[in-house]
């Protein structure tokens, strides 16, 4: 899986001091911030660190948002925004835009960019745990609930945070809606591709492996292939219905020599992120054998025992899978931190104006940041169809 699906490379983002100088005016308040500052940098540090797991994510993730809320949510009761909303200024770069990065003075910017991440760390997660040998079915599910926990936030982030920006996303940006949702889209196929893969191995009934093939190339939005005529031949040849059989074949064979075409242009587009070579995989090469051999067997068989006419048309399937679709996890926000006391809030004074920090250099707003070194891990096997 981690040269079967595209990556894009990990949001960076600007390091931020949280220190409000002036404006936190008690001991509480000069606590949060020192707290956001450093679980903030913890929670970015988990995004490159190897052996980070889910559960290790989560912790990091709910210490900063926890703490991060108490700049968006209403504490005193009135429900008006946020008097730290705008105070602190975030800049992150997209993810397929390079190192420009786009600004905002806005707390909502900063949880959706740190939560875009996240989201983008499970998939990565997922890529990684696939691309291990003799995986076990248990890390299988995990990365099966990972694509689907990357779903979830993706989903979340769209339709909870992304609306109340003041300033909306530029086209082609990471939080414009339709990045959004080819990420949402994306995630819940890859994880149906892990459902559909577990399902050849234990040799479920082919209607609904066909069924769920044809959903799945539904959420790509494009048929590369047309797995689901791969499947059908087998159950028409079982059926006797060798004709039919050598129809969908041939139909089967069509789109694979469609997919093979894409996946060598697909290589030979530049663009950021990790590069796939799906047409290398053992998986896809194993497809094309097993569509040529099967076509061949059915021919043999027809000339020989059944006789049967080859339709024009490729037999219309049922292809309307009533279970085993990937559906996204919900995101929940962690409960917002104890830290943050309506008591505290009102220690947080904005008449009395922030101080700079005379002792760092402030960036200008378009300064480049550095890319995010992610640590190089490869394939350890090509696992072939198991849950690639």
């Amino acid at each position: 899986m981690t040269h079967w699906f595209h990556r894009n490379p990990l949001k960076a983002t600007a390091p931020v001091s949280f220190n409000l100088y002036g404006v936190a005016s008690s001991p509480a308040a000069s606590k949060i911030c020192n707290d956001l500052r450093t679980t903030r940098a913890r929670l970015l540090d988990m995004f490159t660190d190897a052996t980070c797991t889910p559960e290790i994510m989560k912790k990091a993730t709910d210490e900063y948002l926890s703490l991060l809320q108490g700049f968006i949510v209403s504490l005193d009761g009135t429900g008006q925004e946020n008097k730290l909303r705008f105070i602190q200024n975030f800049r992150w770069t997209d993810t397929l835009q390079g190192n420009t990065p786009s600004s905002q003075q806005d707390a909502v910017f900063e949880l959706v960019s740190m939560g875009f991440n996240i989201a983008i760390w499970h998939t990565k997660f997922a890529s990684r745990l696939a691309g291990k040998e003799n995986i076990t079915e248990d890390e299988a599910k995990d990365v099966h609930k990972s694509l689907k926990t990357a779903a979830g936030m993706f989903k979340y982030l769209k339709e909870v945070q992304i609306p109340r920006l003041i300033t909306p996303a530029e086209k082609g940006r990471d939080l414009e809606p339709r990045v959004i949702d080819t990420y949402i889209v994306q995630s819940q196929a890859e994880a149906q591709e892990v459902t559909i893969a577990r399902a050849i191995e234990l040799k479920h009934n082919v209607g609904l492996i066909a069924a769920l093939a044809f959903e799945t190339a539904n959420f790509y939005q494009k048929a590369a292939f047309c797995c689901s005529h791969l499947l059908s031949f087998i159950t028409l040849l079982a059926s006797d219905k060798c004709g039919d059989a050598i129809r969908s074949l041939q139909e089967a064979e069509t789109y694979y020599s469609r997919a093979e075409v894409l996946c060598k242009e697909y290589r030979q587009t530049k663009g950021p992120g990790s590069t796939a070579k799906p047409s290398e995989q053992l998986f896809f090469r194993k497809l094309g054998g097993l569509i040529k051999n099967t076509l061949e067997k059915c021919q043999r068989e027809n000339g020989f025992i059944y006789f049967h006419k080859v339709p024009a048309e490729a037999p219309v399937l049922e292809l309307k899978a009533s279970y085993g679709l990937a559906e996204p996890i919900s995101f929940e926000l962690p409960a917002l931190s104890d830290q943050c006391t309506l008591e505290v809030y009102a220690t947080f004074d904005l008449t009395r104006g922030q101080k700079d920090d005379k002792a760092k250099v402030k960036p200008k707003p378009d300064e480049d940041i550095k890319p995010v070194k992610e640590p190089d891990v490869k394939s350890q096997i090509d696992t072939g169809c198991v849950i690639s």
